[in-house]
């Protein structure tokens, strides 16, 4: 193969030596070098060996060829506009190249490329946090509103119109998801602050939890902090009942559940206060309690009324029928009733409404899922007596971790389990976990409640096991009427002091008895968030057995076993305390009499 030798960088005449070295970087043979530049082959190799061509590096190497070329170009007498160009760029190279040695000497990027140090030296720009772009922002918003049933635009359309919304609502129809999702895309918008309020903080973080889980759906953007602090300045603030922590924030006030908190009326000025100039706004929504709890004057009037001379005094209508589609009342307040039916009028196809209400107590279905306030008159737990017993867990048990592996350690706890009904259609189990107090002085805590429904005894039996890795158990109580004695079987393979409850009425009342002793004695506290396990207990009442003979305590069709499962659960774990309460560190430890 014939090569053609290049132009020379410089004329062979003028430097031949340093033509021949720069045609051997570029890959030529001695011999072919020496043909084109008329030298002897042997001098050539003696150039190559004196100048040590071979041991020059590959940035030595373009060193000199941009040095001979660039010495070329400036010696040139009459330059053209092309040779310009040229030195002005061979310059850039040699400035790079300086750069790269001095990189090679102290290996820092700084020398490397100067846009670094300069960038380095300017004034430090903090990354922007919990901030998304004007196209995230737009996601965010439409999803949300092709997320939203009929009733949910209802209340959409109301925040715009109306500064303060009331809401009566059933259980698990997408409030507090609904409200989470239209605060954040709000605050985007707007950077109006956003203040979450709850029973307890517990339950005021799953504002939060909806929060997060949005964005980060949406926009794959996860929002940091507590408080959320946005890159627009809106702050959001998830709160409990605490009024000494809930004061000092202003911004739009949402209050979740306010028929299950504990000294409403006082903690409602705290509220309010921080919502008091007219461009924040007010939403209070709940299902209802009992008509005796101090948020049910703020829900039909009475208190605005008691606050007025009587001739100016207002008429309030807020039965169902006249607040089915929502009204401005006279007080100022846009109130709405939306019961699990206008739910699923309003596109909500999440129920089956007879799984429900064989699931549920006839009490119980109409306080949870039809708005309708219980009458605890009757009750052996009335609202009085739970509310007592509602703490913020959050802020008053220093001792447990909830997120954790293992939220007690070792302590040992107790779990109280009510099983399914007959067959696949019987009403839903209750499993409750029970921290047991040690001496007279603690209080029990149930530390966990969870409702099971359409599972056969085997699925049962697993979700009991399930708990054995989390904590240190020291006695399960299941009622063993009906499908309950297979739950047992199961869980006696790997727990063989399980205590079967198989219900009469002398066990029934004894139960009651006991769990209204504990809490008499201000010795048993529970979330404030649970207001499905307050419910469950005003659910229960006394009544004549059959035979008119013996007063025994029901809470739903089934005389014999009833229903308000979470409450009798909480009892099977308490009924193991024995009768007189702990005598010492060991008590929870005690034989007791054991129900076949």
């Amino acid at each position: 193969m014939t090569t053609t030798a290049p132009t020379p960088i410089l004329s062979a005449e003028e430097s031949p030596r340093m033509t021949a070295r720069h045609l051997y970087w570029q890959g030529w043979r001695v011999a072919r070098i020496a043909e084109v530049i008329n030298e002897k082959a042997a001098t050539v190799h003696s150039w190559k060996a004196r100048d040590r061509w071979e041991d020059a590096t590959p940035i030595e190497r373009v060193e000199h060829s941009l040095e001979a070329r660039m010495v070329q170009l400036v010696a040139k007498p009459k330059k053209e506009p092309g040779d310009f160009k040229e030195i002005d760029l061979l310059g850039r190279q040699l400035e790079r190249l300086a750069r790269i040695r001095k990189y090679d000497e102290t290996g820092r990027e700084g020398d490397l490329n100067p846009n670094i140090e300069a960038r380095n030296a300017g004034p430090k720009k903090k990354p922007r946090r919990n901030s998304l772009t004007e196209e995230l922002m737009e996601a965010l918003e439409v999803a949300f509103l092709d997320s939203l049933f009929e009733y949910q635009k209802v209340w959409l359309e109301a925040g715009h119109k109306h500064r303060i919304r009331n809401i009566l609502k059933s259980r698990q129809i997408g409030a507090t998801w609904f409200f989470a999702r239209e605060a954040i895309v709000d605050a985007f918008k707007t950077g109006r602050n956003k203040i979450f309020l709850s029973a307890s903080r517990a339950q005021a973080h799953i504002f939060r939890n909806y929060i997060v889980q949005f964005v980060k759906e949406v926009c794959d953007v996860e929002l940091k902090g507590d408080p959320i602090v946005l890159d627009n300045g809106a702050e959001l603030h998830f709160l409990g009942t605490n009024s000494k922590t809930a004061q000092g924030y202003h911004g739009d006030v949402y209050l979740d559940e306010y028929f299950w908190i504990h000294r409403f009326a006082e903690f409602r000025k705290v509220t309010s206060g921080m919502a008091m100039h007219k461009k924040w706004r007010q939403t209070y929504f709940s299902t209802p309690s009992s008509v005796g709890h101090e948020g049910y004057p703020f829900w039909n009037g009475d208190l605005f009324n008691k606050r007025r001379k009587k001739s100016e005094r207002a008429e309030f209508d807020v039965s169902h029928e006249t607040l089915k589609n929502g009204k401005l009342c006279p007080d100022g307040h846009w109130r709405q009733i939306v019961t699990v039916l206008d739910a699923m009028e309003g596109g909500c196809d999440l129920f089956d409404l007879d799984q429900l209400r064989m699931e549920y107590s006839p009490e119980e279905f109409d306080n949870l899922l039809m708005c309708g306030f219980v009458d605890d008159s009757q009750s052996a737990f009335p609202l009085a007596t739970m509310k007592a017993c509602m703490v913020d867990s959050w802020e008053v048990w220093d001792d447990y971790r909830p997120f954790a592996p293992r939220p007690v350690g070792d302590r040992e706890v107790w779990i109280g389990y009510d099983p399914t009904g007959q067959g696949e259609d019987g009403d839903g189990a209750g499993l409750v976990v029970v921290l047991p107090a040690r001496t007279r002085e603690e209080k029990h805590r149930v530390l966990e409640r969870h409702r099971l429904k359409g599972q056969d005894y085997e699925d049962q039996a697993a979700f009991i096991e399930s708990f054995r890795d989390k904590y240190t158990i020291g006695h399960i109580g299941i009622d063993t009427t009906g499908i309950g004695g297979a739950v047992a079987e199961h869980v006696e393979k790997w727990f063989p002091t399980v205590v079967r409850y198989r219900y009469d009425v002398a066990l029934k009342t004894s139960m009651v008895l006991q769990a209204q002793q504990i809490m008499r004695k201000d010795r048993l506290e529970f979330d404030a968030g649970w207001s499905d396990l307050a419910a469950s207990f005003m659910c229960i009442k006394k009544e004549l057995t059959g035979s008119g003979r013996q007063f025994t305590y029901v809470s739903g069709r089934n005389k014999a076993t009833g229903h308000a499962d979470l409450a009798w659960a909480t009892m099977h774990a308490l009924h193991f305390e024995p009768i007189d309460g702990p005598a010492n560190e060991g008590a929870g430890q005690s034989l007791m009499e054991m129900y076949e």
